[in-house]
């Protein structure tokens, strides 16, 4: 947004958390980003403090974006900058609305995709609408490359629509009744797979919505081990043949208790 010609104010993210083996603390992307660009950083254990909400008031900014904060921000502070606070969303409002659009864009078997810039207010994602793109869903979409994709669509769909809502030129629309959908978040019980009771469609959608982050998990050979990619069985590629509940879905990569990930074929082959 800086490279187009708008002032970034003030950069608000998480704290900065301990993360991976190590327990380092580790800094967000998005401050890392900022601090590169120079850009004034600040992270507020909670967004509702009435602190921190002053701290954010007294830069005077004329707008507020939103992207994937993670904490529901307060009606008080919505309305204060001039035009209000925009946030973009990884869905076609109003479908999926919620803290997980593009897992459960995946998990619905969704055609097309995209992304909305509304005018957020006090409920969940439920704000008139200034702008939306498309994009079709691929059927073999995974979850990590399309919120990359999604990504770069909502950045350059914002610069515009920061542009024209600045100079008057957006109507909001209210989001219809009709296609709401709630997405909620997503945990790693999410990521047990059942063949006895799922369908392979069910397990492929999962396994390629959840793998990347959350993990999969299945019994093979009575052994339980990590799914990492798979296909519906009919696709191009080899692997474990796993009965379903309605056909066979295949497993081609998995990682094993305190192992590497190996192609399916080699952890059967070391099983024998």
């Amino acid at each position: 947004m800086r490279e187009a010609g708008h002032d970034i104010a003030l950069v608000v993210t998480q704290p900065d958390r301990v993360a991976g083996r190590g327990l380092k603390l580790l800094q967000s992307g998005t401050k890392r980003l900022a601090l590169e660009l120079g850009l004034e950083v600040f992270q507020p254990e909670r967004i509702k403090d009435e602190a921190t909400q002053a701290r954010i008031r007294e830069v005077g900014a004329d707008v507020m974006v939103v992207v994937a904060y993670g904490q529901i921000l307060p009606a008080s502070l919505l309305n204060a900058p001039r035009l209000g606070t925009l946030n973009l969303h990884a869905s076609l409002l109003p479908r999926h609305r919620g803290a997980a659009p593009i897992e459960w864009s995946i998990l619905s078997g969704d055609t097309e995709t995209g992304v909305t810039i509304m005018q957020m207010d006090a409920g969940v994602d439920t704000g008139p609408i200034l702008a939306q793109a498309r994009v079709p869903l691929a059927p073999d979409a995974t979850a990590v490359p399309l919120e990359g994709e999604l990504a770069d669509l909502g950045a350059r769909l914002m610069v515009q629509t920061l542009d024209n809502f600045a100079r008057g030129a957006i109507t909001p629309v209210a989001q219809p009744a009709e296609g709401a959908t709630y997405a909620p978040r997503l945990t790693s019980k999410d990521g047990k797979l059942n063949p006895a009771t799922m369908t392979a469609q069910e397990i492929d959608r999962r396994v390629r919505a959840l793998s990347e982050r959350l993990g999969c998990w299945i019994t093979l050979n009575g052994v339980e081990v990590k799914i990492i990619r798979g296909h519906l069985d009919g696709a191009a590629g080899n692997g474990i043949p796993v009965a379903t509940a309605d056909g066979t879905y295949a497993v081609d990569e998995v990682q094993p208790p305190g192992g590497r990930r190996m192609t399916a074929a080699a952890w059967a082959r070391g099983r024998r």
